[in-house]
């Protein structure tokens, strides 16, 4: 780091007393939003900190380029945002340290501040997402993590891969921040409706927040990018192993257990079996290991639960007897008024 940065980064934590509390809200901020705020909010009060700082991050690997607002005019709207909140911190130490994994981040801020005591905050997505993340479980052993609510997603994080490897270090919200890692917590409640997506996409509406135009359909933070890398991953795996009749279902609005539904058929129980085997070692192999798979080793329907994205691979009899594809594909009933 150079003479001229160091003293932002020393006075992040000034004034919040010699062992602070402090709840750390990584990620892109393009832009902030309300929903910010109300974690925040949140986590100072149920987890008695001191302070909240945003960590906007020049650039989220897992994240593409394009669509991304510059560093400095992210890190604008976001102190724009918290402007008023007196326990509200916001930073791009990122940049100054030179980090651009959670992990690394983490453990250069304990390194900086050693009295400090970090909480990870993170939204019910990050949790769907942490095992595609660098060291992701150094990062539960390197301080304690405070996961909340989001809509669609928070059924899924304390049924996935991560919540499943810590499940016996989750606890109460209370005492976290001076808890020994591993520790971690789910806060419940209703979620805030606010995203960065969603500003985004009445953005380019012309709606009435303004702002920047001409952004790509698909955001670049929202948590179906996610799904999409396994989608063309089980794709490219399907077609590479000449699996028939793949169908793609878009299970938006119809479930909260995906993004996608893939059906696909095999010639016979063993070109099924070896379909679904060598696409769970392809998504492992990317760091997007299933969940869980069923039907082996028999083999007439194998079910490859990959989290964002379910893949069904059938003998064709098999196939037509359930009929998966009309199931899901008919559009859901008018609610009824009340």
């Amino acid at each position: 780091m150079t003479p001229r940065r160091a003293p932002a980064a020393r006075r992040l934590l000034a004034g919040a007393g010699r062992r602070p509390r402090v709840g750390l809200l990584g990620g892109s901020f393009n832009p902030a939003h309300a929903g910010h705020l109300a974690i925040s909010r949140r986590a100072l009060r149920e987890l008695r900190l001191d302070l909240a700082v945003w960590l906007v991050s020049p650039q989220n690997p897992l994240k593409p380029r394009r669509g991304m607002a510059p560093l400095a005019e992210r890190l604008r709207a976001a102190r724009a945002a918290a402007a008023g909140e007196r326990r509200v911190r916001v930073c791009a130490v990122e940049a100054e340290l030179g980090t651009r994994f959670t992990y690394d981040t983490a453990r250069a801020l304990r390194r900086r501040w050693p009295k400090a005591r970090f909480v990870w905050l993170a939204g019910a997505d990050v949790l769907v997402q942490m095992p595609a993340w660098r060291r992701w479980q150094a990062l539960f052993r390197a301080l304690p993590i405070a996961v909340f609510a989001r809509p669609a997603y928070s059924a899924r994080a304390v049924r996935g891969a991560a919540a499943a490897r810590f499940a016996r270090f989750r606890r109460g919200p209370r005492g976290l921040a001076d808890a020994p890692p591993p520790a971690w917590t789910f806060l419940r409640g209703r979620p805030h409706p606010e995203s960065a997506t969603r500003l985004r996409a009445r953005r380019r509406a012309g709606g009435a927040d303004g702002g920047r135009t001409g952004e790509p359909a698909i955001s670049d933070d929202s948590p179906s990018r996610w799904a999409e890398s396994i989608r063309r991953i089980a794709l490219g795996s399907l077609a590479d192993d000449q699996a028939g009749d793949v169908t793609v279902i878009d299970l938006a609005g119809k479930t909260s257990i995906a993004d996608f539904m893939i059906v696909a058929s095999g010639r016979s129980e063993r070109h099924v079996k070896a379909v679904a085997e060598r696409l769970a070692a392809r998504l492992k192999q990317q760091g997007m290991p299933p969940r869980s798979i069923e039907g082996l080793p028999k083999a007439d329907w194998v079910l490859i639960d990959a989290g964002d994205v379910i893949v069904h691979v059938f003998r064709p009899e098999v196939r037509a007897f359930y009929n998966l594809e009309k199931m899901w594909s008919a559009p859901l009933p008018e609610p009824a008024v009340r």
